[in-house]
């Protein structure tokens, strides 16, 4: 059976002063002594007293709850974007509602209509490789609830965000393909549709060109996950396409790239190298391990949370910010061979 809340009334009783005495120092009120707030703050620690959110926020008109749209909770990136979001969450006393799009714009639609009428304070949100449009968002801005963009965003949006610096992580991650002796290095790119596959198609195209290494149509092959990898290999190989250097999208097509050269035999790092983006947590024990660009996930849903907090605070103003976040190449076994 589940056990009741402890309330304010409870502490009061238990030591014989009143409820509003106790609130007062609850919130350390300079008329209340220093004795009876130890007392309050002992006795609330050892009936592990809870503050109820749905009275502060019915008395104070504020939820002090945010929501979070994310494609899908399982990568790690996106994990370790919804650790710092909830880190900065706690220090300011917000609530976190978690959602995920499911790659899907239709739910992603569903989701923010439903957020449009919530008592939420905010959405901090990545979008679907489905979104190509910002109406939905509108829509919760119109409402008076302020959005946040990280990592994918809607590029001509009047939106706060915050991004990593991917064009500079797959400029970085191609020259050091090239550094290791790559002459035929192949991008498995993300959808067109999103930005952030399109700085990184970029920075790549920049590292081959600065290198007077050739661009073919075969050098950049929309490809972004590891079955797509195994798929898109089988015909690279099928067709006696030469390559010795992949550079991929994100780790998990990484993956399954290196999955398939070794099941045929193709030795990494020897015969073709491979380096990844994201620095998933599985590229330091799969074998061999993978090169990869670390992408600051905790960071920047840490920012995120105080950019939300900021565009409250200004709500109105027009001055949008955009933070961008720099990425650093992690070198593994997957591509070194000097």
């Amino acid at each position: 059976m589940k056990s009741r809340t402890v309330t304010i009334k409870d502490i009061a009783k238990a030591l014989g002063i009143s409820a509003s005495t106790v609130s007062r120092a609850l919130k350390d009120h300079p008329d209340i002594s220093i004795e009876t707030k130890r007392q309050v703050t002992e006795l609330a620690q050892k009936l592990k007293y809870r503050p109820n959110p749905i009275a502060l926020s019915l008395k104070n008109q504020r939820s002090n709850v945010i929501a979070v749209i994310v494609p899908e909770i399982v990568h790690h990136f996106f994990s370790s974007v919804i650790s710092g979001i909830e880190t900065a969450a706690e220090e300011n006393g917000l609530q976190v509602m978690i959602s995920q799009s499911f790659e899907s714009f239709e739910r992603e639609m569903l989701l923010c209509e439903i957020f449009k009428n919530s008592f939420v304070e905010g959405v901090i949100i990545s979008v679907s490789k489905e979104t190509n449009t910002d109406r939905h968002i509108k829509e919760l801005q119109d409402a008076g609830i302020p959005v946040i963009f990280f990592d994918r965003v809607i590029e001509n949006a009047a939106i706060d965000r915050i991004v990593i610096n991917d064009f500079d992580g797959a400029y970085q991650a191609t020259r050091h393909l090239i550094e290791q002796g790559c002459k035929n290095i192949i991008h498995f790119a993300g959808p067109k549709t999103r930005q952030i596959s399109i700085n990184r198609m970029n920075g790549f195209k920049k590292a081959l060109e600065e290198a007077n290494l050739p661009i073919t149509k075969a050098s950049i092959i929309e490809c972004d996950s590891y079955s797509k990898a195994q798929e898109t290999l089988h015909y690279l190989l099928g067709n006696h396409i030469q390559f010795d250097g992949v550079f991929a999208v994100n780790d998990l097509t990484a993956l399954g790239t290196i999955n398939k050269l070794m099941e045929l035999n193709i030795s990494v790092p020897e015969q073709v190298a491979v380096v990844g983006f994201g620095n998933d947590p599985i590229s330091q024990i799969f074998n061999p391990t993978l090169s990869s660009v670390n992408q600051p996930g905790h960071e920047m849903g840490h920012k995120a949370v105080s950019l939300l907090l900021s565009r409250i605070e200004k709500e109105g103003e027009d001055d949008f910010q955009n933070v961008v976040l720099e990425t650093q190449l992690i070198v593994r076994k997957s591509s070194t061979r000097k």
